[in-house]
């Protein structure tokens, strides 16, 4: 037995023994994947995919030495999941057989909402993940996606997006957790848990900057200071490393002050590994590396552009072998290269295969058994967490619609299943590729559940997404004017590129609806009759002319395959509605952007003709039932600057329906070496309470959680007084209870406390 098949010695062991054994290709071998299908006909569902997918490689020239990853098995075409587990097998014998060291691939594919192949569990999007406030419930589904990728032999998942939400014009904003960093930062440690514990690799992406782009475009310029990224962009991502243990982190497209983040060792190596201790690959996103000569144009060759971004820290060039090939040897033979960064490369590819169990002695790549990716407790989960998603943003008592009333369903999300996906599932990412192919799961429509529920109802579409028309006008308003309550339906349509309103290069000018679904909304309200407003969107848009007239305004964050179910639920009260906002509601369609997290200058003042205030704001949602929060207390007024601090508020559930309160604690600093935001997350509890009962709440609150960039970038906790603010919203505060911190300032780092303790009890 070799060395590096020897499963009892140290992996750092066998991997030296192996890295000693390989040539100088057959390292390089392993640092690229291959995307096989990448120029198939069709559109594309990565950036330029095509334009760099011309001239694809051969399979049995690429795999000769060995391959690094193979992208995407069941991602890129409609396959059933038995057979592509059975090819995927032979795929990887293949691979195996050709090289020397029978070494198989890491075998990844997307995992965003879900694992992202044909017939495969549809959950809601990330923005949905942040509504629920439930980490819990977060890392259970990630753990089922785990286990079924792995069942299917796939190894790495491509998510979480742990972007903070910037700018809602922005596509992907469908695909992040939220507008807080502190949500982000808990909601994606918690995913990165789960689909590891279920037996697959994490990825974070997009390692950093992204979400920031200028005017909310894809693939733009980031404008942002250091204190912006130390302090908003960069915690998620530190927490998902110190505390999550994630073994993979994606680059950002990003280029930061002028700076390509594929090519910025002070992020992908100063930061990441030297101060954070990330151990584990950088992968490239899809072309990122080419883009550094294409489109950043920082590098004059491909063997530049694959040195510029090997020196700064990147392991692996996905999708597909482009720049870590013959031009990256090219570089290290004709002396350009240090062989070293190639070394360093590879052993950490290396150690991730060992660790994943494909450097052992009789690697198996055959499925175990039967394989189910869309199992009854699956969907279960989807179920719950559509549900815990959804906001009851407003109510004036409309809500919940009982059997008996006549209700007419108008609108262009109401009766097409596909409003209830965004743009990184299989029915809209990859489906549309191959015309004639089904969804793959059961996804109802609204309409279908509603009438499930037992709702007496007629439909009207009225106008499509954004197509312009108003031909169906008519007949939704005469629906509307003869129902009891109209349910309008609006949001977007998910896509990729431009083929959608939501999603990758999906952007947009304005936060206005698409399309005619403003004027239809105006022409349904033009009724009389009492108007629910369900948004199905990937972004929050702009409602300040409509809430004065609306009923009732509830919110869905692409709820996923069981999206439809769940939402007739709550309309018709069958599930009280427990969802946050995880991004503010704007009221003005232009004042952007901007997100709850900004410092006093940022708000409303008496200089600017500008009002930049929420419409509803960011941690807002209501019930169907009232909660009063009393006896709000803290066990000290003073702490050091390495102390803590309890605090505690009793929440009693005041109506007739058992109902879940969101209990949040946000941070204010009003004195500080530099400018604070007005209000700041740092602590949340989601606690159940039956009618008629109260629960206490109690937060443990460390002093490191006060830290911030100063001015000359250092992270420190500062002395001084503070506001710490129980609030059922980042503007509605119950209670603020103040605290000031002595002693000296500390300096801190990612060992500090990174989270609030919390308990709720009788």
């Amino acid at each position: 037995m070799t060395a590096w098949h020897d499963t009892t010695a140290p992996p750092d062991d066998r991997v030296e023994a192996l890295v000693a054994a390989l040539t100088l290709r057959e390292k390089v071998s392993q640092l690229a994947g291959l995307w096989v299908g990448a120029g198939d006909s069709g559109e594309d569902v990565a950036p330029y995919q095509h334009d760099m997918s011309s001239d694809p490689p051969v399979w049995a020239e690429v795999i000769q030495d060995g391959l690094g990853q193979l992208t995407r098995p069941f991602g890129t075409r409609p396959v059933d999941p038995a057979t592509g587990a059975r090819s995927l097998a032979a795929a990887q014998r293949q691979i195996m057989a050709a090289n020397r060291f029978g070494i198989p691939a890491v075998a990844h594919d997307e995992c965003l909402t879900g694992f992202a192949a044909y017939g495969a569990t549809i959950y809601p999007t990330p923005l949905a993940w942040g509504a629920t406030f439930d980490p819990e419930l977060v890392e259970t589904m990630a753990r089922h996606i785990g286990k079924d990728m792995r069942s299917a032999g796939t190894h790495l998942g491509l998510a979480p997006v742990l972007d903070v939400t910037r700018d809602y014009r922005w596509g992907r904003t469908e695909e992040t957790i939220g507008e807080d960093p502190y949500l982000v930062g808990t909601i994606g440690t918690a995913y990165v848990r789960g689909l590891q514990d279920g037996g697959v690799h994490a990825t974070l992406k997009h390692f950093a900057g992204y979400s920031a782009s200028r005017a909310g475009r894809n693939l733009a310029p980031v404008s942002m200071g250091r204190h912006e990224l130390a302090d908003v962009i960069l915690p998620p991502f530190e927490m998902a490393v110190v505390e999550g243990g994630v073994r993979t982190v994606m680059n950002s497209y990003a280029e930061i002050d002028g700076v390509p983040v594929a090519a910025d060792p002070e992020l992908l190596t100063t930061l990441l590994r030297d101060e954070w201790g990330f151990d584990g690959t950088v992968v490239a996103d899809y072309f990122a590396i080419a883009f550094l000569r294409s489109l950043h144009q920082v590098a004059g060759t491909d063997g530049e552009a694959a040195a510029l971004a090997l020196k700064a820290g990147i392991d692996v060039e996905l999708p597909t072998v482009h720049t870590y090939g013959d031009a990256l040897i090219a570089e290290v033979e004709e002396g350009r290269l240090d062989v070293s960064y190639v070394d360093r490369a590879v052993r950490r590819v290396l150690r991730q295969k060992c660790d994943l169990g494909l450097l052992d002695p009789e690697v198996k790549v055959e499925p175990d058994g039967p394989i189910e990716l869309d199992s009854p407790a699956n969907r279960e989960i989807a179920a719950r967490l559509a549900e815990e998603s959804i906001v009851l943003v407003a109510n004036d008592g409309v809500l919940p619609v009982v059997p008996g009333k006549k209700v007419a369903l108008v609108g262009p999300r109401g009766m097409d299943a596909h409003a209830m996906l965004g743009c990184y599932t299989f029915p809209i990412h990859i489906a549309p590729r191959y015309p004639g192919t089904d969804d793959g799961v059961p996804i109802r429509t609204l309409s279908e559940a509603l009438v499930a529920q037992g709702i007496d109802l007629k439909t009207a579409e009225g106008c499509g997404v954004d197509d312009g028309s108003d031909d169906g006008f008519e007949e939704a308003i005469t629906a509307a004017a003869e129902a009891d309550v109209a349910i309008v339906a609006l949001g977007d349509r998910a896509g990729l590129f431009g083929r959608g309103t939501s999603g990758e290069g999906c952007d947009v000018e304005t936060l206005v609806l698409p399309g005619r679904q403003a004027d239809l909304l105006d022409a349904v309200l033009d009724t009389g009759t009492p108007v629910v407003v369900v948004l199905l969107s990937g972004r929050p848009y702009a409602l300040g002319r409509f809430a004065e007239r609306t009923a009732a305004i509830v919110q869905a964050f692409f709820p996923g395959q069981e999206g439809g179910p769940a939402l007739a639920r709550v309309l018709t009260g069958a599930v009280n509605p427990s969802g946050r906002l995880p991004v503010s509601l704007p009221r003005s369609e232009g004042a952007q952007p901007g997100t709850y997290l900004h410092q006093p200058l940022a708000g409303l003042n008496k200089v600017s003709s500008v009002d930049p205030t929420a419409l509803f704001p960011f941690g807002h949602g209501t019930s169907y039932t009232t909660f009063d929060w009393t006896d709000a207390t803290a066990d000290r007024d003073t702490m050091p600057t390495d102390g803590t601090v309890t605090l505690q508020v009793t929440v009693h559930n005041t109506g007739a329906t058992d109902g879940t309160e969101v209990v949040q604690l946000y941070l204010n600093d009003p004195v500080a070496r530099v400018t604070r935001p007005v209000n700041r997350l740092i602590g949340y509890h989601r606690v159940d309470i039956p009618a008629g009962e109260s629960r206490t709440v109690e937060f443990t609150v460390h002093a490191d959680l006060t830290s911030f960039a100063d001015r000359t970038g250092t992270r420190i906790v500062e002395p001084g007084a503070l506001n710490l603010r129980l609030a059922k919203s980042s503007a509605d505060i119950q209670a603020t209870l103040p605290v000031t911190l002595t002693g000296k300032v500390r300096t801190v780092d990612h060992t500090r406390t990174l989270r609030c303790g919390s308990r709720a009890y009788r």
